[in-house]
């Protein structure tokens, strides 16, 4: 990071695009971007935080009137609180790392008798990759649709889409493939999703 923003200064470079790796989500290099008055090219430092925290950004978004899959995301971490409500949810349910990304930490949980087993699998994965070992639980969608919206705004309170992509073709919870436009997506649907993206940032 330091040097990067050491050519960026000797470059006499007003802005930095962090382009597509580590550090377009890294809240650490958007920060040190602001304190040497370098424009980060991405999102705020605090919204790559929240995005970061699964549970927390499925917060924001359920407070902006999102729809989410049903779950539960809350502080108490007990064995016996994430089992009742992966009950309550019904099965199959996922298990996710409060912080995980590339697949890891994620389990699938077809029946209360593997739950246990399950879940002290999910965190260890967790705490080995993340050093955090936090849960959420969701309702397992089987053969779901994986469509991301592209989102682009301004300092200015702006912003527009770019289009969608699909990711839906995934080997254990990794993308492998993503196919811009996607497929299959009717004209209106994709109005209509790219603006409710677009409003709610």
């Amino acid at each position: 990071m330091e040097k990067i923003i050491q050519v960026a200064k000797t470059s006499a470079a007003q802005a930095i695009h962090p382009g597509c790796g580590f550090l377009s989500e890294n809240m650490e290099f958007a920060e040190l971007c602001k304190q040497e008055g370098i424009i980060f090219i991405g999102p705020p430092p605090s919204a790559i935080r929240d995005m970061g925290i699964k549970s927390t950004s499925k917060s924001i978004m359920a407070a902006a009137g999102v729809p989410v899959v049903e779950g539960y995301h809350g502080e108490d971490q007990s064995d016996q609180c994430l089992k009742e409500h992966a009950r309550r949810i019904g099965y199959p349910v996922m298990i996710k790392a409060v912080r995980g990304g590339g697949g890891k930490g994620m389990r699938i949980v077809r029946s209360e008798q593997e739950f246990q087993e399950q879940l002290e699998s999910a965190r260890r994965e967790a705490k080995k990759s993340f050093n955090d070992d936090a849960m959420l639980i969701e309702k397992f969608v089987d053969t779901p649709r994986h469509v991301e919206v592209q989102v682009f705004g301004d300092h200015h309170g702006n912003a527009v889409y770019l289009f969608e992509r699909d990711c839906s073709v995934q080997r254990r919870h990794q993308k492998i493939i993503e196919e811009a436009p996607a497929p299959g997506i009717k004209s209106e649907v994709r109005k209509k999703a790219g603006r409710s993206c677009s409003q709610s940032c």
